[in-house]
């Protein structure tokens, strides 16, 4: 890689054509530009100028090294614009969390993009590990979590709490949930519902529940917004949260059960330490703040 301050020295140099307003407009010596001068052309193996007495012209090697050292300068005076100016505005950002959180989202996230059209947000829905990883290694900028990851690369701020529910058809709910009765409807599974079955049967069926992978299943999907509707239909239970819930598009289908005990699943909003949020990320962290307030308050 060319050393930057040689490669300004040369760009410099270059564009006053003179080794005396070179080092004048530097705040250098004369002969400290031309051992910089000597040190780049030593760093490319080759020479970059010919001198013809006072003067000098560019060797084709020297042409190439000053079109780069302009872009380099153009380069660095766009980001540093782009620093300071933090416009909330403009750029992207990549939000991910639960599938019912991100329905209830994306709603929220267009009139912010219909407002600035400069503004690229990208709205994943995933399983919490996907979106635990996806924080750590840079894909996501902002993160849902229902856990304080506690990681030391991470920052994580509690902003709410929503239900876990017990989700059954609206037409053909019990006055009384049992245990039997749910393994006779069968688990409509999806990558986080084990964790919420051990979570939730372990305090309410403790002494059937034996362990989320000997529970019954009827079918397995990954999409949140289509986990609900085998339900509605009458084809087993599943379990979801309450942003599961409300975000399907018949609500009226469903019926969440009432249980001797709930749990209400926190809301953690994760993003890597150190790392101060642009104008941009903290005004949809807003948005994601407001709405799980408003998830805590049902």
């Amino acid at each position: 890689m060319l050393n930057a301050t040689w490669l300004e020295t040369f760009t410099v140099l270059c564009e006053t054509g003179h080794f005396t307003q070179a080092a004048r407009k530097l705040a250098m010596t004369q002969p400290g530009v031309s051992q910089q001068l000597r040190k780049l052309e030593d760093q490319m193996g080759q020479s970059l100028i010919a001198q013809h007495g006072k003067t000098f012209s560019l060797t084709p090697a020297g042409e190439a090294v000053f079109a780069l050292g302009q872009r380099r300068r153009l380069e660095e005076r766009q980001l540093i614009e782009l620093i300071e100016a933090d416009d909330p505005g403009k750029g992207e950002a990549h939000l991910a969390c639960s599938g019912g959180f991100a329905v209830m989202l994306y709603p929220k996230l267009g009139p912010l993009m219909q407002a600035s059209p400069e503004l690229e947000i990208h709205l994943h829905a995933a399983p919490e590990a996907t979106v635990l990883t996806g924080v750590l290694d840079g894909q996501f900028d902002l993160g849902l979590l229902s856990h304080d990851p506690d990681h030391p690369r991470l920052s994580a701020d509690l902003i709410g709490r929503e239900e876990l529910c017990l989700i059954l058809p609206a037409a053909d709910m019990p006055e009384g949930v049992t245990f039997a009765d749910l393994e006779a409807r069968g688990f409509i599974a999806h990558p986080d519902g084990f964790a919420y079955a051990n979570d939730l049967f372990s305090l309410n069926f403790p002494d059937e529940f034996q362990g989320a992978d000997r529970l019954r299943l009827r079918g397995y999907l990954n999409q949140m917004s289509q986990i609900p509707a085998p339900v509605a239909d009458g084809a087993g239970y599943t379990l979801l949260p309450r942003s599961g819930v409300d975000s399907f598009r018949q609500p009226e289908r469903l019926a969440v059960a009432s249980l001797r005990r709930q749990i209400h699943q926190e809301l953690w909003l994760v993003q890597r330490r150190g790392r101060p949020l642009s104008a941009r990320l903290q005004a949809l962290a807003a948005v994601m703040r407001e709405l799980a307030h408003n998830l805590s308050g049902k």
